[in-house]
């Protein structure tokens, strides 16, 4: 039952939620980790070891990293947050990086001062830094969520530790497709203009960016000129050009969605894009992106913040349903979008964040737009059509079950094979 305790409980979900973020989260998090375990130091870092999950090996290997002059990988995301960030700017650790900074990273890095050890866990995001200075040792191990540091020791001794549990403060088991719809109808939109003009500036501020720079294979472009010009295309293009950019380095920051850039590009401009093409009243706009971004969260909370499961789903299924709100679609119109995308695209697979993140999020707005259109003429697919089930919430359970568990193998086997490719390519590159 909606109460004005859920209306709080939402605000806080959003406020947790939808921060600023400066590159992909996962380096950024292990920038700030650094960043963090550099300010117990007198000296600089002699030696860096960071010990990481598949996961965020998954995600780190492959991301070019922001304000660092094109560097990849973990040692370069470790080592730029150690020599050149400030941690108490959150995901925002590397905005200040300065020539000098960098420069004394690039020489840390040439010099093999950083290694990268696999730290064999169940939990996907999870990491420790060790560092030291040749006179003082500092660990630190972050798990669950990006910045939610667990434990902090220098020489052995306790600085800092907290139970292993998520970071999340506001409870989001009470998250459900009627009482998101009905928050999003009745919060005064003061409570939430904010947070979502800046998620509008920030989001859109890349995508432009996207659209008119030289990022990767400058998929955007790509989609405007190939495809039939109209709403779907631009959302398409808009959105894969923001997340081109972002994977690409680009030092603007994101508005992240549960913990991912991509996750908050694909659930807010997709919709502002449709917004702004149809002249849709700002503060329909308004509800619709607080409709979506809730809708992300509820996802992403039955799989968790790392899996094999592609987030580009999860947050385009939501911008999308979002759309349906927005027109005026009912709450089974709501449901009918996002079991039509269910139905469709779930088994989209995460290898990592990477580029080709951008080919995704295309993919999936095509696919939750074709659904939205379907649900708007009344037409979906059947319960228990593959896994479809009765309710849509029993859907996003079903989906968020085999994300998390039933993929768990495709997980290791994913991360397995990027770590084998790793081991010949240093090989080769040895002889």
């Amino acid at each position: 039952m909606y109460t004005p305790e859920t209306e709080q409980t939402f605000l806080s979900i959003l406020e947790e939620e939808l921060i600023p973020a400066m590159g992909c989260t996962e380096p950024i998090a292990l920038a700030y980790a650094a960043s963090r375990a550099r300010a117990e130091l007198v000296g600089a870092p002699t030696r860096i070891v960071a010990y990481c999950s598949g996961n965020m090996i998954k995600n780190v290997r492959c991301v070019s990293i922001p304000n660092s002059g094109g560097l990849i990988g973990i040692e370069a995301a470790v080592t730029l947050g150690a020599f050149a960030g400030d941690h108490t700017r959150g995901m925002e650790v590397l905005e200040g990086v300065t020539v000098s900074r960098r420069a004394e990273a690039v020489a840390f890095l040439e010099s093999k001062g950083c290694a990268v050890e696999y730290l064999n866990s169940e939990i996907p995001l999870h990491f420790v830094i060790e560092m030291t200075d040749g006179r003082d040792t500092v660990r630190i191990e972050v798990r669950h969520s990006h910045m939610n540091v667990v434990l902090l020791t220098k020489n052995g001794e306790t600085l800092f530790a907290k139970e292993d549990v998520t970071e999340a403060a506001a409870d989001r088991s009470g998250l459900n497709i009627a009482d998101m719809k009905q928050f999003a109808d009745t919060v005064s939109l003061a409570s939430v203009k904010r947070l979502l003009d800046r998620q509008i500036r920030c989001n859109m501020d890349i995508a432009y960016e996207g659209m008119s720079g030289e990022y990767g294979l400058n998929i955007g472009r790509t989609i405007r000129a190939c495809y039939a010009d109209g709403v779907v295309t631009r959302m398409k293009a808009y959105a894969a050009a923001a997340s081109e950019a972002r994977m690409s380095g680009c030092d603007m920051p994101v508005i992240i969605n549960s913990g991912s850039g991509n996750q908050g590009i694909a659930s807010s401009v997709p919709v502002i894009v449709y917004a702004r093409e149809k002249d849709i009243p700002q503060e329909r706009l308004y509800r619709a992106l607080a409709f979506s971004a809730l809708l992300t969260i509820h996802q992403k909370d039955h799989i968790g913040k790392l899996s094999a499961f592609c987030g580009a789903v999860s947050a385009s299924c939501a911008a999308c349903a979002a759309v349906t709100y927005m027109v005026g679609g009912t709450v089974e119109q709501i449901k009918a979008t996002i079991d039509n995308t269910l139905a469709n695209i779930p088994g989209i697979l995460c290898d990592g964040a990477k580029i080709s993140c951008a080919a995704k999020i295309a993919t999936s707005i095509d696919a939750a737009m074709m659904a939205h259109f379907l649900a708007m003429g009344n037409k979906g697919y059947e319960a228990y059509t593959g896994i479809l089930k009765e309710e849509a919430e029993e859907t996003i359970s079903c989906v968020g079950y085999i994300g998390k568990i039933g993929m768990r193998e495709t997980d290791r086997e994913i991360v397995r094979m990027m770590l084998t490719q790793e081991e010949k390519t240093n090989a080769d590159s040895t002889q």
